[in-house]
């Protein structure tokens, strides 16, 4: 393949989109470094690759190297002899420090050691992943779509996750600007699609509360949806693309729908093998203070009342992307997890 003598540096290789991005960059011909923190995960990688589809043999062009965010010297030695960064790895949700300023921290740093190996290495472009958490957040009046153009408001009241994607995006940018880099970024809007194995992020997390009937009341908030497929599309794209460097990409299906849509459409696919969806809503008042109490709602929470939605129209036309719909990343999410064994539903009703 013409591109196997460019290598491609992943952070971050057991996450969700890390992981559909190694498979895009090995069947687009790279090949592919990928940073983990544990290096007993090798296997586990290799596994959800080949549950994607990829030829057996591709797996020789898929190597793996120590990465910890917090560790500069990790970084020289995974940046060695390295063409192009994707940086994926950042704190999530899911593996978020309990303290806020400790995940923006760590989000920083991450930029700030992989960047610094980075240009060090001589690389052509880093495409960063940040999120469209990063754009909207701390907007309350704004009916337009979201843009590119628009900046999270960092004196809004918003959620540590947010402003860690926000601050790391703004210093990514600023050290790249410093140092004559080029950068380009990319930011999904709620991440679905296929499930390759039992680790997944909080928005798939989201589908499996649902299917099992453990989201007994909805909070009323709408969010703009994507599949994992073309997020990860849209990092190779940007790879090497043309004239974008410095710019930022909001990718997104366009279709934007609330828990209540997402749960009825999940009730019409999946009749049989969930009969505990529940689509009822709460009124805002009463999420707010369950938030008090329930971790995991202290970041939604933080959106209601706000419009979310988010335009596509740039990466269409720049990146030539032609996103799947909501609805096919949603149930590419479900079948997978039914597939995987994932989704209990041995409760009893009540």
């Amino acid at each position: 393949m013409e591109k196997t003598h460019n290598i491609v540096l992943i952070t971050g290789g057991t996450g969700f989109i890390a992981v559909h991005t190694i498979v895009k960059c090995l069947t687009a011909g790279y090949l592919v470094r990928t940073s983990l923190r544990n290096m007993t995960r090798q296997d586990e990688v290799k596994k959800m690759v080949l549950q994607a589809g990829v030829p057996e043999n591709l797996l020789t062009h898929l190597t793996f190297v120590k990465g910890d965010l917090t560790v500069a010297k990790d970084w020289e030695i995974a940046l060695k002899n390295v063409t192009y960064v994707i940086h994926i790895a950042s704190p999530t949700p899911t593996t978020r420090p309990k303290d806020g300023h400790a995940m923006v921290k760590m989000a920083i740093d991450g930029v700030w050691n992989v960047f610094s190996a980075a240009k060090k290495a001589h690389v052509k472009r880093i495409v960063m992943t940040s999120a469209s958490g990063a754009v909207l957040s701390g907007h309350k009046n704004h009916p337009e779509k979201f843009t590119e153009q628009e900046w999270t408001n960092l004196d809004g009241a918003i959620d540590a996750y947010q402003r860690s994607k926000t601050r790391a995006e703004q210093e990514a940018f600023k050290f790249a600007l410093d140092n004559d880099m080029e950068l380009v970024t990319i930011l999904p809007t709620t991440v679905m699609g296929p499930i390759l194995g039992p680790d997944f992020s909080h928005s798939q997390m989201i589908i499996k509360n649902i299917l099992e009937g453990k989201s007994k009341h909805l909070i009323k908030l709408s969010f703009d949806i994507v599949d994992v497929r073309d997020v990860a599309q849209a990092h190779v794209l940007a790879l090497t693309q043309e004239n974008i460097a410095g710019e930022r990409f909001l990718i997104t299906s366009g279709d934007h729908l609330s828990f209540k849509q997402v749960a009825h459409l999940l009730k019409d696919e999946f009749k049989a093998q969930a009969p505990y969806i529940s689509t009822k809503e709460v009124p805002d008042w009463i999420a707010i203070m369950a938030s008090w109490f329930i971790v995991q709602l202290r970041m939604p929470v933080k959106l209601l009342g706000q419009n979310t939605a988010c335009s596509n129209e740039k990466a269409r036309k720049m990146l030539g992307l032609t996103p799947l719909s909501a609805k096919t990343a949603l149930l590419a999410t479900a079948h997978s997890m039914f597939d995987l064994n994932i989704i209990q539903n041995n409760q009893s009703k009540g």
